[in-house]
Formats: C-alpha cells, sequence, structure tokens
C-alpha cells in the first residue's frame, strides 16, 4: 500500500469522528475546540493545567479561558486548587457527564467493536501499534513559522 492510500483512508476516518464530534457539540451548546479540550483533559494521565492544555492545543490564554468556563457552564469539566501552589489549577473531567458522552459515543464504540471483530488478536496488535507511532510522529509535528 502506498502513502497516499493511507492518507485517503485516515483523512475518511479522521473526517467521520468529527462528524460525530461536532454532533455532540452542538448538542452540548459547545463548539468544536471545546471537544478537543475535553478529550485532552479526559486522555491525559495527570491533570491538565490551563497551560498545558493551551499548548496542546495551539491557542491563545483567552481562548483557553472561554473554552473552559464554557466547558464548566455545561457542567463537563471542574477547575480545582489541589497542589501547595493555590495559584496551580487542575482540570478535571466530572463524571456526571460522562453519561452523555457514552450515550452520544456508543455507536462509534459499537462500530469499533465490530471492525475489531473482524481481526485476529495479533492485527489488532499491528494496528494498534501502527496508531501509536503516528501519533507519536504527528505530536512532534509543529505548524510552520509564519
Amino acid at each position: 500500500m502506498d502513502l497516499q492510500a493511507f492518507a485517503v483512508q485516515l483523512r475518511h476516518m479522521n473526517g467521520e469522528i468529527n462528524r460525530l464530534a461536532h454532533a455532540f457539540a452542538a448538542g452540548q451548546g459547545l463548539h468544536s475546540t471545546d471537544i478537543q479540550a475535553l478529550a485532552a483533559i479526559l486522555d491525559s494521565d495527570t491533570p491538565l493545567t490551563p497551560g498545558r492544555l493551551r499548548e496542546h492545543l495551539g491557542l491563545t490564554s483567552g481562548a483557553v479561558t472561554a473554552c473552559l468556563d464554557r466547558l464548566e457552564r455545561a457542567g463537563h469539566i471542574r477547575r480545582s486548587r489541589e497542589s501547595q501552589d493555590r495559584r496551580v489549577v487542575h482540570l478535571h473531567y466530572e463524571p456526571s457527564a460522562r453519561s452523555a458522552a457514552r450515550r452520544h459515543f456508543l455507536p462509534l464504540a459499537e462500530a469499533t467493536e465490530r471492525a475489531r471483530a473482524r481481526f485476529s488478536a495479533e492485527e489488532l496488535a499491528l494496528v494498534l501499534r501502527f496508531l501509536s507511532e503516528l501519533n507519536s510522529e504527528l505530536g512532534e509535528l509543529r505548524p510552520p513559522p509564519r
């Protein structure tokens, strides 16, 4: 398979996932960037700070603050000051918000499981390794200077 075949399939998958994410955002009164922020907060191994989220999303401090305000108002996150340094704010995904996300994204989970069922454990391990390596490479990319 050539690079173009991979690019086409990755763009198609990205488009389909974005379609579902945009529908969730609209249903929750959020912006698509808010969903990216929510995913980053959910997927982080440790609580994110607004600064780390800003770096991850490539947004200004003001844009991140507005995003977090919307997410907090909608009940998806909470901010806390849990460290010795009271200036440090940590972001937490609200467990009560998970049910709305689970309901909306259940068809995605079911489609993923149907596709997974068509592969052996060895094939899935290879696919997962490829996706992990690709995400690692993509995480290192930075936009060209303006």
